[in-house]
């Protein structure tokens, strides 16, 4: 596709080094990056220089998994992500003010059949045993298809403490503005598989994962959800709605076909690049600076 450069269709290459890859092309653009090996998983770090950097404002922890299913080229699950960070890091290294953004490429996000498989659970604990549990943190996964952000409802457990709620809903309201105004409010709010949010989640650090979607796919998945509580209680992975299928012999794939179908996409061979709109990047890009200019106080 001509929207993209070679370089992108390299990174979808199924003998391609994504964690090498990622490194180098942010090196060849004057961005460093760190990698941190946790539990097996090969994660890059990007932190940018003290002027960035202000402590009396809240760093902003941005996500974006790089690993893929091996059976599929991973172009929007989560190429497109990763793309559109790796761009968004090159902006920052010459932005004018601080930003307050670090930014995380994790590994082994596709391994999550519970959250503590997934490779940024490694992560979540570690700043958890190193009490950084005030970042904003936000994921974002499948942003290569479609022109309307969804931010995933918050799936919170009913155990979760008031303070943790208030945290989590203080983010959630905020990242809401940052959508309203990237976007002149074509923004939705729907349930979503969980990504690395949930890591963080379940190591008591707030976390929002946002993805996008066509707005066709959207406007009818939200008919259904508002149609079927049942539906929403599985993409949630709740356990009643685990129990209920289980009781009534209904197989955990049942549901699926309802999903819109980009997510139907996901560790497919048609998760190709010819699946991908390239609207999306435009709407990324506004999204990114939104969330560079939006500062926090401590």
């Amino acid at each position: 596709m001509g929207f993209f450069p070679n370089e992108f269709s390299e990174y979808l290459a199924q003998d391609c080094n994504r964690a090498d890859f990622i490194q180098e092309w942010l090196e060849s653009r004057g961005v460093n990056s760190n990698r941190v090996v946790i539990d097996g998983k090969n994660h890059i770090l990007v932190q940018f220089g003290s002027s960035s950097y202000n402590p009396q404002f809240k760093i902003k922890t941005v996500i974006a998994h790089h690993d893929r299913v091996q059976e599929s080229p991973g172009a929007n699950d989560n190429s497109a992500a990763d793309w559109q960070l790796m761009n968004w890091a090159v902006w920052l290294k010459d932005y004018p003010s601080f930003h307050n953004v670090r930014i995380f490429f994790t590994d082994g996000e596709e391994l999550g059949w519970t959250v503590t498989n997934q490779g940024a659970f490694g992560i979540a604990k570690t700043f958890q045993r190193l009490g950084i549990t005030n970042d904003d943190v936000y994921v974002f996964d499948a942003c290569g298809r479609g022109e309307i952000p969804i931010l995933s409802k918050s799936g919170l457990s009913s155990l979760a403490s008031a303070k943790f709620k208030s945290q989590f809903n203080d983010l959630y309201t905020r990242t809401q503005n940052i959508l309203k105004r990237a976007t002149d409010g074509r923004w939705m709010t729907l349930p979503v598989p969980y990504s690395d949010n949930a890591s963080f989640l379940a190591c008591g650090i707030p976390a929002v994962a946002i993805t996008l979607l066509p707005a066709e796919e959207a406007s009818l998945y939200a008919r259904k959800i508002n149609s079927d509580k049942s539906l929403e209680d599985a993409v949630m992975n709740r356990e009643s709605s685990k129990q209920k299928r289980i009781e009534e012999n209904i197989p955990d794939f049942s549901y699926k076909e309802h999903l819109p179908y980009t997510w139907r996409l996901f560790h497919t061979q048609n998760d190709n690049i010819e699946s991908l709109t390239p609207a999306s990047f435009k709407v990324m890009e506004s999204i990114l600076k939104s969330l560079a200019e939006s500062k926090t106080p401590c």
